[in-house]
């Protein structure tokens, strides 16, 4: 079975669904399957303990679903154009699995949401492929060949799926696409890379 991690950080809710609809594209490709993961919230004050398990929705992540992992897509709401600080306090804690390259030649995407239009996502998208490139994973985008790239008028790059959470009505059917489409390419390009 082809493990794809699905890790992100949300704080209001927006990049949890888009993370649901990329998981939804994994499990879509026979064979795969999503592990889906958040990080806890960090302390701008003090440094502080996050209970071992979240109240609610994706559990904690840990260096072993890294580990572990055949493919990852990362999330992160976008903040002041780059990632938000809990993700990228998690990120800095992998310094172990660097050293080990345990994550060299595994595909990696990601994907952002923001509060505010112009609000940086493509900056966001390039700010958490940098340490998925330090790791040597391999980068996905999403190509032009989907179509809903080609047609929304709302989020969507070829850096990854956006989306900007103002919109009243949540995500659009483009943008819900487009998160599965990134969830299907991971699985496949890493049921390749495996059989290779």
């Amino acid at each position: 079975m082809t493990k794809i991690l699905v890790l992100y950080f949300s704080r209001n809710g927006t990049t949890t669904e888009m993370a649901n609809h990329i998981a939804r594209g994994v499990d879509a490709v026979s064979g795969a399957e999503a592990v889906v993961r958040t990080v806890p919230d960090i302390s701008s004050v003090c440094e502080k303990t996050a209970e071992s398990i979240p109240a609610h929705g994706a559990i904690y992540a840990t260096l072993e679903d890294l580990k572990q992992c055949d493919g990852l897509a990362l999330g992160s709401p976008t903040h002041f154009g780059n990632m938000a600080s809990p993700l990228k306090y998690f990120i800095d804690s992998t310094t172990e699995i660097w050293f080990a390259g345990a994550l060299v030649g595994k595909p990696a995407g990601v994907f952002t949401s923001t509060g505010s239009m112009h609000g940086g996502q493509e900056s966001t998208l390039l700010s958490m492929m940098l340490p998925l490139m330090h790791h040597g994973m391999l980068l996905l985008g999403l190509p032009y060949t989907e179509t809903a790239l080609r047609e929304t008028l709302s989020g969507g790059t070829p850096y990854g799926p956006s989306h900007l959470s103002s919109e009243p009505n949540g995500l659009s059917a483009h943008e819900k696409t487009l998160c599965r489409a990134l969830g299907t390419r991971l699985a496949r390009t890493s049921q390749l890379l495996k059989q290779a």
